[in-house]
């Protein structure tokens, strides 16, 4: 390869991999997360802005992205992040057909959601030309915890109020009201609620 191809190929590159860095992108990303009552602490990374304006990614009020979050998505994906929700750093959603996060749910540092793998299967093609699989959509429920560097693959329910341990990797579905931990996940045991009666008598004794 010669240095003006060389030269042409990293300019494309750069011009493609690095608009979410310019001023005007920034500005039309914060005013549409601003419409949803969203924000994000730049930089975030992937086609967010396209995917917004399609209405292919919804996003819900009060929901916070901090640095490095990524999304990236396959023209017939979609991704709905409910209200309340916090994406800590280096959080990344990937999806190929659908992902779907409640309300109020956390993740923690470097936390990955996806619905797709990569395919591997065709000794003919490199693996990076070999697309994607998928075996069905993530759905997780409302006010869930994931620790730092949770994974959840494709075709996971996960139910409301759930806790994952760190470094925990899901790959089957999780009843609601649990804490789950493990390469696999696995059920550790169920969450103990306080009933709203001990909640009110706790609170009376501060007063």
């Amino acid at each position: 390869m010669d240095d003006q191809t060389g030269w042409r190929m990293w300019w494309h590159k750069r011009r493609w991999y690095e608009r979410n860095h310019r001023p005007l992108r920034r500005f039309q990303l914060d005013r549409e997360m601003a419409r949803r009552g969203a924000y994000v602490r730049h930089p975030i990374e992937g086609e967010v802005l396209d995917y917004l304006r399609s209405g292919r990614l919804e996003v819900g009020q009060g929901t916070h992205f901090e640095p490095g979050c990524w999304i990236t998505m396959s023209p017939q994906a979609r991704v709905e992040i409910g209200e309340g929700c916090y994406l800590n750093r280096e959080t990344m959603i990937a999806a190929e057909r659908e992902v779907t996060i409640g309300d109020h749910v956390m993740f923690a540092n470097g936390c990955f959601i996806g619905d797709a793998s990569h395919r591997f299967d065709d000794p003919d093609l490199p693996i990076t030309w070999q697309g994607f699989t998928t075996k069905g959509p993530v759905k997780i429920g409302s006010n869930c915890w994931f620790g730092v560097h949770c994974v959840v693959t494709g075709g996971v329910t996960i139910g409301e109020r759930c806790v994952i341990g760190a470094n925990s990797v899901v790959t089957s579905d999780l009843p609601p009201g649990t804490i789950a931990a493990g390469s696999p996940a696995r059920v550790v045991r169920e969450i103990e609620f306080r009933s709203s009666q001990a909640q009110g008598s706790g609170s009376q004794s501060h007063e």
